[in-house]
């Protein structure tokens, strides 16, 4: 990674989306003094853009920093250095750290880290209750006004009714967001890979969909009667996809996010019980993956993240049933999200290997129901940008003058060979690896700081 300083950049004839004016057009961007400016300086450093995409920075809603307490699967430096080579300015961390950050000295803690390291902004979760238990609610308010975003016990489901309707009526009053990681543990009951035939062939406990659909349906009642704001974390099936479907329809406020790796793998590609295949909630099947695809286009679900999940090597080595679950995602976000939904590729781990046999490649015939992408370039940004921002109620990224120059520049024509050894993220538990993905992020801008990945 490398790292240029400067007081004034221009950027020459990119091509410039901004889906938050609606903006997509060849033109210049002038940056002066870590702000977009109306006209470069005379001095500016030039970068030539033609050929390239500028667009706001990347946002991404749900990532693991992993501190405090798992430092030796990521740190919030290398973690906020990896947000920056994948493009995004913006990463919301998760509670489910150790300890959990349920106290306002924690948050304030992350946020001083975030802001030594320099990479990236980072906005805390909150756990919703005191050590991610599911009994006691944490202090909203006081967490609130540290910097806290939202409140959620991501990597465990809140179970009990009560609790989360108390959650509920709480977030109302204070006009805060909670993020639900959807299973009922009753139903899922220890699977390990979603429930369907690869499971049986593996005879490997299989979650069952109907833990997430559940929750979600449950929620979505409890959001009917008290208000609260809520958001579906990592949605993974057609059927969770149309109860928020029906919710939006309703006019409630739900809103509903999806990983890259929901929109590119199904279970198929657990059928080598690759522990890096180990997912929660875990890969499912070609029609949910479709479904999410078509959620992403019709509006019912709000934006794509990464569930950035690092775990060290050995925690990984242990095998399928006993690995923690979970991926990195950062780095390969943008290209996988344009593989799904701009590329029309196929979805085949092997297929999308450089150097896959041709019989591989013929597996998934155009004919596919995840062959088809649909998305543009406009859209797939948005996703990224005012997607996430909406669902935080933060105003939406822009590019116009004077404001902060937070920017991403894309090289759409670009393809790459994911290699994990080159990684900014201590992480390396990727299926990707050896994967050809389309577009490359060429620089992330953060003020006066040009970041190059590569």
């Amino acid at each position: 990674m490398r790292i240029v300083e400067d007081a004034a950049v221009v950027i020459r004839r990119a091509r410039v989306i901004d889906p938050a004016s609606g903006r997509d057009e060849a033109a210049d961007v002038a940056i002066v003094e870590g702000q977009i400016a109306e006209r470069p300086h005379p001095q500016s450093r030039t970068i030539e853009g033609a050929g390239l995409i500028v667009c706001p920075g990347l946002m991404d809603l749900h990532v693991h920093l992993r501190e405090p307490g798992q430092s030796h699967k990521e740190t919030i430096e290398t973690g906020t250095k990896a947000a920056a080579a994948g493009g995004f300015t913006f990463v919301a961390c998760m509670p489910n750290t150790l300890p959990a950050l349920d106290e306002p000295e924690r948050i304030r803690w992350v946020l001083e880290k975030a802001r030594t390291a320099g990479f990236c902004e980072v906005a805390p979760v909150a756990a919703i209750t005191r050590g991610r238990e599911g009994t006691e609610l944490t202090d909203f308010a006081a967490l609130l006004e540290t910097g806290a975003v939202a409140f959620s016990d991501d990597g465990v489901g809140l179970e009990n009714d009560t609790v989360m309707l108390r959650a509920f009526e709480r977030a109302a009053q204070l006009g805060s967001l909670l993020i639900q990681h959807c299973e009922f543990r009753s139903i899922s009951a220890g699977g390990v890979m979603h429930l369907g035939e690869v499971s049986r062939r593996l005879a490997l406990p299989g979650l069952d969909p109907r833990s997430e659909e559940a929750m979600i349906e449950r929620d979505i009642d409890l959001c009917r009667k008290t208000g609260g704001r809520y958001h579906v974390a990592h949605i993974s099936t057609a059927k969770a996809v149309e109860r928020v479907r029906r919710a939006k329809a309703e006019g409630l406020p739900v809103t509903a996010e999806v990983c890259t790796h929901h929109l590119v793998l199904t279970h198929e590609a657990c059928a080598g019980a690759d522990p890096n295949t180990k997912m929660h909630p875990p890969l499912r099947t070609a029609e949910d993956v479709q479904a999410c695809r078509a959620g992403l286009l019709d509006g019912t679900i709000d934006c794509i993240v990464t569930d950035h999940a690092p775990h060290s090597a050995e925690e990984k080595a242990v095998g399928f049933l006993k690995a923690p679950a979970g991926i990195v995602g950062l780095e390969t976000a943008l290209g996988l999200a344009a593989k799904a939904m701009i590329e029309n590729s196929p979805v085949s781990p092997l297929a999308a290997r450089e150097g896959g046999g041709s019989a591989v490649r013929g597996s998934n015939p155009p004919s596919s129901p995840l062959s088809k992408g649909g998305g543009d370039w406009p859209r797939l940004i948005a996703w990224l940008t005012t997607g996430p921002s909406r669902v935080l109620h933060r105003p939406p990224p822009a590019i116009q003058a004077g404001a902060p120059a937070n920017l991403t520049i894309i090289d759409s024509s670009a393809s790459w060979l994911v290699d994990p050894a080159a990684f900014e993220s201590r992480g390396r538990n990727t299926p990707f690896s050896g994967w050809k993905l389309p577009s490359r992020v060429r620089a992330t801008i953060r003020g006066r700081a040009c970041i190059t990945p590569h």
